[in-house]
């Protein structure tokens, strides 16, 4: 474990969404803002610096600090409800959007579920993902399936760190709302024929 890279929560989501955002990010160290992530870190910022508090038999425990070292995971949790009378986990995952299409924040909170197990040796059956723009709060069973694919996303992750490597760009819809859009260059990257230039060059002298 020691030369091994620890995976932040945040990149499970990053990947999940987009394997080469996910590169940029976490092994070039590429990071850009724009209105969606500047006004995702005020919510953040906003949740996470609550006083922990006790509401209807339930506490509420802000900004948690979590690992799995098994997993290489670490990262920080929104929320973590806690129920007095039966000591059931909670967490809970703020985003400023709407639901996705993807499972891309579900594996998030899925992973937050899975350190908190391993940290607490306890069992932690259901989450939660509230989303700002439709002010709705959304229930996630982390039932089997959930967790196979997450614990498949977790090893991809583990092996696109260790490489170092950084996909090739594919322009889709996804490009839209992504802040690293002018770093990445999909358009660009997706069109760059220099490879087949050259290839076709080496066959001809050939």
């Amino acid at each position: 474990m020691s030369d091994q890279r620890w995976i932040p929560l945040s990149a499970l989501q990053h990947y999940a969404f987009c394997s080469r955002q996910c590169a940029l990010i976490h092994n070039e160290q590429a990071w850009a803002d724009n209105y969606l992530t500047a006004h995702g870190n005020l919510l953040h910022q906003r949740v996470d610096s609550g006083e922990p508090e006790t509401r209807k038999g339930v506490r509420f425990e802000r900004a948690v600090q979590v690992s799995a070292p098994s997993l290489r995971l670490i990262g920080k949790l929104d929320l973590v409800e806690r129920e007095l009378a039966s000591g059931r986990l909670t967490p809970v995952e703020y985003k400023r959007g709407r639901p996705k299409s993807d499972r891309s924040d579900e594996i998030q909170l899925c992973a937050q579920a899975l350190c908190l197990e391993e940290m607490l040796g306890i069992s932690v059956d259901s989450g939660a993902l509230w989303y700002w723009q439709s002010r709705r709060r959304v229930a996630v069973l982390l039932d089997s399936e959930l967790r196979a694919q997450t614990f498949g996303v977790i090893a991809q992750v583990a092996a696109l760190l260790d490489s170092g490597f950084t996909p090739e760009a594919c322009f889709d819809g996804r490009c839209r709302a992504c802040s690293l859009v002018e770093l990445c260059q999909p358009k660009w990257s997706s069109e760059d024929v220099s490879l087949d230039y050259q290839q076709a060059l080496f066959k001809e002298e050939q």
